[in-house]
């Protein structure tokens, strides 16, 4: 099957053509894999959620016709990964999503629930507006690192850059979301 572009496979979707999960699958795969791979860390449980991911598609198109969408499979993905991973013992949870959410601890209080807060509109208002005002490398920074929860070496390769960089200026980063953050009242 040759790649074929968001509309064709919406409208595969719409034929309800199980051609449209293997149009998926090739054309937003891998990056729906590094998706689920980054927050599961284990490629078993990253495979299961990618078929879930297809099914979550199929389900929800039609009467759904996201644009991009890639980005609507991987915002499936990492919400089914992190559902994955809350359902976990807090034993077996999975470190390398916990540290990501441990470097956003540093500006947003402890006391609250990062993941249901984030759902609290006036929280997701701020950090968008955040978002907003950064340069496209400081926004691809975040959104890498705090949505995807890319290692910071995979960043760092991305960008052509040291990974201390990376790290520094995430660093910068979650220091200026702080900052905006108690300025609007949101942190104490």
């Amino acid at each position: 099957m040759t790649t074929v572009d968001d509309s064709q496979i919406i409208g595969l979707l719409f034929e309800r053509s199980e051609q449209a999960v293997e149009a998926m699958e090739k054309s937003y795969g891998a990056s729906v894999r590094k998706t689920a791979g980054n927050i599961l860390r284990d490629r078993q449980d990253a495979e299961e959620c990618v078929n879930d991911v297809w099914l979550a598609a199929w389900n929800s198109i039609p009467p759904k016709r996201p644009e991009p969408l890639g980005a609507y499979l991987c915002r499936i993905a990492r919400n089914l990964a992190v559902s994955k991973l809350r359902s976990e013992t807090a034993q077996k949870r999975n470190g390398g999503f916990a540290l990501v959410l441990d470097e956003l601890s540093e500006c947003i209080p402890s006391r609250i629930d990062l993941e249901r807060e984030l759902e609290n509109r006036e929280l997701l208002d701020a950090v968008h507006c955040f978002l907003s005002a950064l340069d496209y490398d400081d926004r691809f920074l975040f959104v890498r690192r705090y949505w995807y929860a890319d290692p910071v070496r995979d960043i760092a390769a991305a960008m052509g850059v040291r990974e201390n960089r990376v790290s520094l200026r995430l660093f910068r980063l979650r220091e200026k979301l702080q900052k905006q953050l108690q300025k609007e009242g949101l942190l104490v």
